[in-house]
């Protein structure tokens, strides 16, 4: 009986001195400590000894070739790998990390979990190792989302990893931790001083560990090869030892004095029936006597008080148990049996700090970003409505399409801008359809459609208004004012040339590089109903490869049209015939179309992960700009045609505003110049036609007093036709009294109504010889005045306003009879000679 206190070089001369001066030994039993065992178990081989171990656990002396003569009670520390593979299998783990401590014991342990688990559908997906600080594996095994961690340290560096579990928080209801279950009781209390967490943290942290160590003692009530139960045993054992200290591998070494004296009755049995050998003629030399000792102990099988005993290439299959910490203590929870390769879990003892086991791994389930049925609902009610609203102006402009005011706002071009109207508004309803709608190919389709419809219904609605606005500025800012007549047929040709080039867009597009279906995975949520699992929202998107490029260049043709039609509305502001000119809507619906759409497409693509509130916002900017853009253009005309039906139809065409005024002098073109240039004209010619009505007065005057001296001395026509042929001639030239004729023709019926016209030679020749000043204002004076007065008043006035010449007795129709295509003094001379 050696102490060897750890010591190899005191244990192999102990060993030594006991083989040269002692008796024949047959069997070396003993050996705790791995270092001293392992010197020891190697050199028996060349003493053909068996040795029989009951402490030792070291793994590496289960290499049969280096220590073929060694046997061992108490099982290895790699016998709990295959009640390790025995619980993960229970617990359906199939994913599960390790975390070991950089010494031999504890490496070799975890590569024999390795050879164990391989080949078992059991994947290790990390394995970690520290020496002094564990934080930073324990933090890798978190981003590597390891669940089920099997961890190998001593008690000093399992505080320090519980430690860092807490600060990572890789405790609780998502991870199960396996460690070692041979450390002392309360074992953190000696090295909690050593981390730098508190007691309580550390013990949360702890709470649910799984601690795996062989069984001690048996808990079966089986009698034993002793005669007593493992209770007996261990009862008497207590009361023997009193108040000495007790140790975890006293069933081992009793069982072990039994597995010697078993093996020593049966070589004794083998040696009796050969006859030949006596068990007394053992030496260190006897090979044979040595390999009789090997396979008794090989064949050794009993119920001893640690259970079943039985070797297995020198190898112990124990009982193996398995201990939950709950509550500050350790819980017996389970055991697994190695002979019967069973486990047992007693009476589901097992807490987890959830409802269920935890996880192998984040149960990650992907789910897909819809787009709620409710909002879908809500946008395609508005859709419908503004679809609803749009077929009432289709209506109403079919129906008043012979009107005055819809007539000269281009029916045609009217039509095609509700059509891009109820395509923009047709979209919608492509936009919210996604994979919860329909299959995944059809979604690649609708890719395609939504966007082909979308764009052709943009150009077709504001191509045709912008055609429109167009016509307005041909015709009115030409300076000369030329006749131009731009039919409907010619703005259908620009709407369908601005198509063809959206056309050719889209066609390059599709061919060259078509939108596909693209998935795109976010990070993992919490599951908002608290199960353990993940949820990883994944999104469908329309890309393809150079989408950057396709979007810009259909920005730019869109932004270059909507320029295009903003330069029109800008120069055909001042054109103010509204059933033509729409220019002050189009600016509007330009101006809100444009913000509205900068905003949606900046808010869409910060949103592109939030897609109820992206196909919101698309949806209503849709709406929005559709609507407005049809309200602007038909609610007007609705309004005037029901208040005011001829009042926008009239030609105004040059009303004047006070911003003319400050337009630039040097733009000749303008509509500006041509009205300021007519308004002179027009001005001038109401002067002139006041002067020639004052003329006129005077000259009535001085032809009533001709009239009234040709009446009294008839030798005064020579002297009327010298001095008077001038101002007569003044009266008979008289052109252009467009302006006056109405005043005219109130000047002569009131002649008429007052004087009627009297025959030639009704006046009465007595009075010719009265005194002219005294009778001039009788009766017969004034007839005869009138008489003389009537007919050259008839000749005079008349043709200036249509009324008959002198040579004729019906109104005169031909150009060449009128006063303008006449010479004057010979009707003068024809009037002269009546008289």
């Amino acid at each position: 009986l050696f102490f060897l206190q750890c010591d190899n070089a005191k244990g192999l001369k102990a060993f030594y001195d006991a083989i040269k001066f002692g008796p024949n030994h047959l069997m070396v039993f003993g050996g705790v400590c791995a270092t001293v065992t392992s010197i020891i178990a190697e050199s028996l081989k060349g003493w053909n000894l068996v040795q029989l171990s009951f402490a030792a656990t070291t793994p590496e002396l289960a290499d049969k070739k280096k220590y073929p003569y060694f046997f061992r009670t108490v099982p290895s520390d790699n016998a709990v790998n295959p009640a390790i593979l025995k619980l993960l299998k229970h617990y359906h783990w199939k994913r599960v990390g390790t975390l070991t401590q950089d010494v031999q014991r504890f490496s070799e342990v975890r590569n024999n979990l390795t050879g164990v688990l391989d080949g078992k559908d059991i994947e290790i997906s990390d394995t970690e190792s520290f020496s002094d600080d564990p934080c930073t594996s324990v933090k890798k095994l978190k981003g590597n989302d390891v669940r089920i961690i099997l961890g190998q340290f001593n008690e000093e560096m399992a505080v320090k990893v519980f430690c860092c579990a807490y600060d990572e928080e890789m405790y609780g209801s998502k991870y199960q931790w396996i460690i070692p279950g041979w450390y002392e009781n309360l074992w953190w209390e000696a090295w909690i001083n050593s981390s730098q967490c508190l007691i309580k943290n550390l013990l949360a942290a702890m709470e649910g560990y799984i601690g795996v160590d062989f069984e001690p003692l048996s808990s079966k009530t089986n009698k034993t090869i002793s005669g007593r139960t493992p209770q007996q045993y261990e009862k008497e054992y207590n009361a023997r030892r009193g108040d000495g200290q007790s140790s975890k591998f006293h069933g081992y070494a009793y069982d072990g004095i039994w597995v010697i004296a078993s093996t020593l009755q049966r070589a004794m049995k083998d040696l009796n029936s050969s006859k030949h050998q006596k068990i007394e003629d053992f030496n260190y030399s006897n090979q044979k006597l040595g390999n009789i000792f090997l396979n008794a102990m090989n064949e050794t099988r009993f119920f001893g008080v640690t259970g079943e005993v039985v070797f297995k290439n020198g190898e112990r299959m124990g009982t193996i148990k398995f201990t939950q910490f709950q509550e500050q203590k350790e819980v017996k929870v389970g055991e697994y049996n190695a002979v019967d390769d069973t486990l047992i879990i007693i009476n589901n003892s097992i807490r987890f700090q959830g409802v269920e086991p935890p996880k192998d791994k984040t149960i990650i389930q992907e789910e897909l970003r819809k787009i709620s049925l409710p909002l879908y609902s809500i946008l395609s009610a508005l859709t419908i409505l503004g679809m609803i609203m749009a077929s009432a102006f289709l209506f109403f402009n079919i129906k008043n399409r012979n009107q005055k005011l819809i007539k000269m706002s281009s029916p045609y071009m009217n039509n095609l801008i509700i059509l891009g109207g109820m395509l923009s508004y047709a979209s919608i309803f492509l936009f919210g359809l996604d994979g919860s709608f329909v299959s995944e190919k059809t979604f690649e389709t609708l890719c395609t459609v939504r966007t082909w419809i979308l764009t052709v219904g943009y150009t077709t609605a504001f191509g045709a208004m912008f055609a429109k606005t167009w016509r307005v500025h041909a015709i009115f800012k030409n300076v000369k004012m030329k006749k131009k007549i731009i039919k409907d047929q010619k703005l259908l040709g620009i709407v369908g040339g601005m198509l063809l080039i959206d056309l050719c867009i889209l066609i390059c597009w599709q061919v060259v590089d078509p939108l596909r279906r693209t998935v795109e995975k976010y990070n993992m949520e919490p599951d908002p109903a608290g199960r353990d699992i993940s949820i990883r929202p994944i999104l469908e998107h329309c890309e393809n490869t150079h989408m950057t490029i396709w979007l810009g260049i259909v920005y730019a043709y869109k932004g270059l049209l909507m320029l295009f039609g903003c330069f029109l509305a800008w120069e055909t502001r001042n054109v103010s015939i509204p059933a033509l000119n729409d220019s002050k809507y189009i600016g509007m619906s330009v101006y809100n179309v444009g913000i509205m759409c900068i905003i949606g497409a900046a808010v869409s693509f910060l949103t592109r992960d939030q897609p109820n509130v992206q196909f919101c916002i698309v949806a209503l900017v849709i709406i929005f700009c559709s609507t407005i853009t049809l309200c602007l253009v038909f609610v007007p005309k609705l309004i005037t045609l029901r208040t005011n039906p001829d009042a926008a139809t009239q030609n105004r065409r040059f009303q004047f505003t006070q911003n003319q005024k400050k337009e630039d002098s040097k733009t000749s073109t303008s509509v500006t110049s041509v009205n300021q240039a007519s308004t002179s004209r027009l001005e001038g010619l109401q002067s002139e036609n006041h002067r020639l009505r004052m003329k006129i007065t005077e000259l009535d005057k001085d032809l009533e007093e001709v009239t009234m001296q040709l009446q009294d001395t008839p030798e005064k026509t020579t002297y009327i036709k010298q001095n008077h042929y001038q101002d007569l001639n003044d009266i008979l030239s008289i052109r252009n009294f467009t302006d006056g004729k109405d005043g005219e023709k109130a000047i002569l019926k009131n002649h008429l109504d007052q004087n009627p016209p009297a025959q030639w030679g009704s006046s009465d020749p007595s009075r010719t010889s009265k005194d002219p000043i005294e009778d001039i204002n009788s009766p017969e004076h004034i007839q005869r005045r009138l008489s003389l007065q009537l007919p050259i008043l008839h000749h005079a006035y008349l043709p200036s306003i249509g009324g008959v010449d002198a040579s004729c007795a019906s109104p005169c129709v031909s150009p060449s009879a009128s006063p303008r295509h006449r010479h004057v003094p010979p009707s003068f001379r024809v009037m002269v000679s009546g008289l």
